[in-house]
């Protein structure tokens, strides 16, 4: 055998062992892409096309306010539990203002108690919860009647304590918001909560009525002609506004900058992440091998997706600038050839004095030879 033997076993154990590492950062979608590899992976190949947009975006755009919450129309405002009355009765300041005109209104108020009655002179305890300022005045007028010719009956609330809404979540001043005779809407609660836009998750607004949740994409609903502004709260409603914390797309490979980004409103485009970390790296990345990572909840039972994006094709800044993330993918940039050769040789460097110990050999038996 003579040295050149010896260099080719050394070589071929050093390719033999170059196969061992991955190819730098890349991604063998020929092997993804192969029927067989499909059916046994977890993942599935998708190209990014228009025809994969339009299906992306049929889904995205499905934003509509539920019709369920829009049926629900507001009537007369109904008393409850802890609404404090002022109760007139013209020509009669016995019964209007028993204090005396020296105390205030709400001296003279008469609160409706905890099981929704009123107790009031020559009347006695009657059940108002449920009624309506008319319904009570005219209540009120009836049972006077008998010890007052014609009274003149009027009903003001002057504290609405009984129908309330919840808001937790994303807001400023979380809390609770009374219901009064102005029906309230879901953009006033809102709007009187104010959006923490730091920590809010817009995309994300759960409504709860009477056990059902209700997700309200509040960033698209409200930047896109919607019927949101005729959504009414109801008493009991629960509004939740949820936090960005989750909300991240990540960005790694051939990039000047990989990061993790947050983001709290309901679009981002792929090439807004591109452009966010300064774009696929000019002099490592490959414009055929921008990937978008996409899991699944359950991969017992559905495959995540992987998208691929051609970035050397004309129409790919078209498609990246329409296509969506969702929270949690992951883009994924690849490396060019060259770069991933470069990274072959780094990374086996420190095996490469198999081919100079293959050398050394062969040298020292064609000497042995030779001296026989």
């Amino acid at each position: 055998m003579n040295r050149f033997s010896f260099a080719a076993l050394g070589t071929s154990a050093l390719l033999l062992q170059a196969c061992m590492f991955s190819p730098g950062m890349h991604m063998d979608t020929d092997r993804l892409l192969a029927e067989d590899s499909v059916e046994e992976s977890l993942v599935e190949m998708v190209q990014i096309t228009p025809k994969v947009l339009a299906q992306e975006q049929a889904v995205a755009t499905n934003r509509a306010v539920p019709q369920e919450l829009l049926n629900f129309v507001p009537e007369n405002y109904r008393l409850g539990p802890n609404d404090s009355l002022f109760i007139t009765v013209w020509d009669h300041p016995e019964l209007t203002i028993p204090g005396g005109q020296q105390q205030t209104s709400s001296a003279n108020s008469r609160v409706v108690r905890d099981d929704g009655t009123l107790f009031y002179p020559f009347v006695g305890s009657v059940k108002v919860a449920g009624l309506t300022q008319e319904e009570l005045r005219k209540l009120l007028s009836d049972k006077l009647s008998r010890y007052i010719e014609q009274p003149q009956v009027d009903v003001n609330i002057l504290e609405y304590n009984s129908q309330k809404v919840t808001l937790s979540g994303a807001f400023v001043t979380p809390g609770f918001r009374e219901i009064n005779s102005q029906p309230l809407t879901l953009l006033q609660a809102v709007g009187e909560a104010v959006i923490d836009n730091e920590r809010a998750d817009l995309s994300t607004l759960n409504l709860i009525r009477d056990g059902q949740v209700f997700t309200l994409d509040y960033d698209y609903l409200t930047s896109h002609p919607s019927a949101v502004g005729s959504v009414y709260l109801k008493a009991g409603d629960k509004l939740h506004m949820g936090l960005n914390d989750a909300r991240k797309v990540f960005i790694m490979g051939e990039v000047p900058r990989p990061a993790a980004l947050s983001y709290s409103t309901s679009r981002m485009t792929l090439s807004e992440v591109l452009a966010t970390v300064g774009g696929p790296s000019p002099t490592s990345a490959s414009g055929r091998e921008v990937y978008v990572i996409r899991g699944v909840e359950n991969l017992e039972t559905e495959k995540a997706t992987i998208f691929q994006l051609n970035a050397q094709s004309p129409s790919a800044f078209i498609l990246a600038d329409q296509f969506e993330m969702q929270p949690q993918d992951v883009v994924f940039v690849g490396a060019a050839g060259i770069t991933r050769w470069n990274r072959f040789v780094s990374q086996l460097f420190p095996s490469a004095n198999i081919l100079g110990t293959a050398v050394n050999i062969g040298n020292d038996y064609n000497d042995l030879s030779n001296n026989n």
